[in-house]
């Protein structure tokens, strides 16, 4: 455990930021937590955040405005941090790109400026998907390789973290987490946002779109929420170790052809067809199809054509933490969890466990 310290945490009552807040009052810590509105912290499980040992101070502010919107008073107090957790960000698909480059560039930018003026030591949040789109090895070690990002969060993120590595050559302490696709606890699944990759599976696997863009040896890295947590709140704790270095947030690594196979376990669920992204034509799916590519798929299809994986060097060496399972166990769990609340439609009936094994590729 690290001696007591205090940390502004942006975005705390978001899906990571809450885990953070969590894990770091749980070890005697103070976090000033950073909130568009008063109001209870909920973690992925459902439960009101109950702060302790250490406690919890809520702040009123806004990162899109200079000084974070902050009081006088609450920002003499943000000043007192020893460290800050920069969580905040605006992470859904298909948004305006104004609303991302308020957020997550303007925003940073904001809180740049405030970590600047304390030389407050910084974790700062980014996306493995900074990487753009690329096959190969994506390294912790790059950033801005001339790369095309694949949506609007990920140009928007790219000059975040571009403005994070300007001010950490400007001489603030600095360390970026970078994960994955967050998705869903570890050993059950839970997930208390229904974002990233969960509206697409629930498109695809109702058939309301039968049809997809993808290469079947494109690579998914979901990274359940709680190694996220426990990554970001390591490096703020163990800041001595962590500074300077990015850290990959890595999960589990699927295929589309390992998607394909266990949505197949389930008979409850459709299978689509992915086919190369040469051969797809969107006019050419059924009208009844049309508007759900249009709004939901179209919006992850550069996640079904990277056949990508990251590296994950400094992280591991910095965590010491088990590598990650295979992805087809992780998958089922958060399949089944969705199917449990009702999100993908009535659970299945429950299979002997020789029928549910890792190489079933049965349809």
């Amino acid at each position: 455990m690290s001696d007591p310290m205090t940390v502004l945490v942006t975005g705390a009552s978001g899906f990571v930021g809450a885990e953070v807040t969590a894990r770091l009052t749980a070890a005697g810590h103070t976090v000033l937590a950073l909130l568009h509105r008063n109001g209870d912290l909920v973690r992925n499980n459902g439960r009101r955040l109950t702060p302790g040992p250490g406690s919890l101070t809520r702040l009123t502010g806004d990162i899109t405005h200079p000084g974070l919107a902050l009081t006088g008073a609450d920002r003499r107090l943000a000043a007192t941090a020893d460290r800050i957790v920069h969580c905040a960000a605006v992470t859904d698909f298909g948004l305006p790109q104004d609303r991302y480059d308020r957020i997550n560039v303007e925003g940073t930018r904001n809180l740049l400026a405030l970590a600047l003026a304390n030389r407050t030591p910084l974790v700062h949040v980014s996306t493995a998907y900074v990487s753009g789109e690329r096959d190969g090895t994506a390294r912790e070690d790059e950033l801005d390789l001339g790369q095309r990002p694949g949506n609007g969060y990920e140009k928007s993120k790219l000059a975040g973290e571009t403005l994070v590595r300007k001010a950490a050559a400007d001489g603030l302490p600095v360390t970026v987490v970078r994960p994955t696709i967050v998705t869903g606890a570890t050993r059950t699944g839970r997930v208390r946002d229904l974002k990233t990759i969960y509206p697409v599976l629930r498109v695809l696997t109702r058939g309301l779109v039968r049809t997809v863009p993808g290469h079947h040896d494109a690579v998914l890295d979901l990274v359940p929420v709680d190694r996220v947590a426990d990554l970001v709140t390591e490096a703020a704790t163990r800041f001595q170790d962590a500074e300077g270095h990015t850290l990959h947030a890595v999960g589990h690594e699927l295929t589309l052809r390992d998607m394909s196979d266990v949505l197949a376990e389930y008979p409850s669920l459709q299978v689509p067809r992915f086919v190369p992204p040469s051969a797809f034509s969107a006019s050419a799916l059924p009208d009844r199809e049309r508007p759900y590519y249009d709004r939901v798929v179209s919006l992850y299809a550069p996640y079904f054509r990277r056949r990508v994986h990251f590296d994950d060097t400094h992280a591991a060496a910095f965590s010491r933490r088990p590598a990650p399972s295979r992805g087809r166990p992780y998958l089922r769990r958060l399949l089944d969890h969705c199917l449990a609340t009702g999100y993908l439609g009535p659970a299945p009936r429950k299979e002997p466990a020789a029928a549910r094994h890792d190489g079933s590729t049965h349809r």
